[in-house]
């Protein structure tokens, strides 16, 4: 791979790496909503048992499938959120290999005789 190739490869793994950040990003609004949905119906549940609100069949299955809703949004967010930020790491190791493989070149600064790095 020559230097053009190599930095075109670089950009084309920044570009990579903003996405997964941004998906990263959204994973974490997503947990947020997961952990609300989640607590909304513990607290329904907690209120039928309570007898705060009133006992009927269709107030117990929707504050239980908002609890399982809740946990299943979470556990798929997680495992997303994990194989994304595998392929995060994956993708910097690789740009900074990538980086550490590009020839370095020095320059001399006019005049002086001194070198630049």
């Amino acid at each position: 791979m020559d230097d053009g190739d190599i930095r075109d490869e670089i950009a084309r793994l920044e570009a990579r790496i903003e996405a997964l950040a941004e998906s990263i990003d959204r994973c974490g609004k997503i947990a947020l909503v997961a952990r609300l949905v989640l607590a909304a119906g513990a607290i329904w549940v907690a209120l039928i048992a309570l007898r705060a609100l009133p006992f009927a069949p269709l107030h117990i299955v929707g504050a239980i499938s908002t609890v399982l809703g809740g946990t299943v949004l979470f556990g798929s967010n997680a495992s997303t959120w994990k194989q994304t930020a595998a392929a995060l790491a994956e993708a910097e190791q690789r740009r900074a290999d990538l980086i550490d493989r590009i020839a370095m070149q020095t320059v001399q600064e006019q005049g002086s005789g001194r070198l630049l790095q």
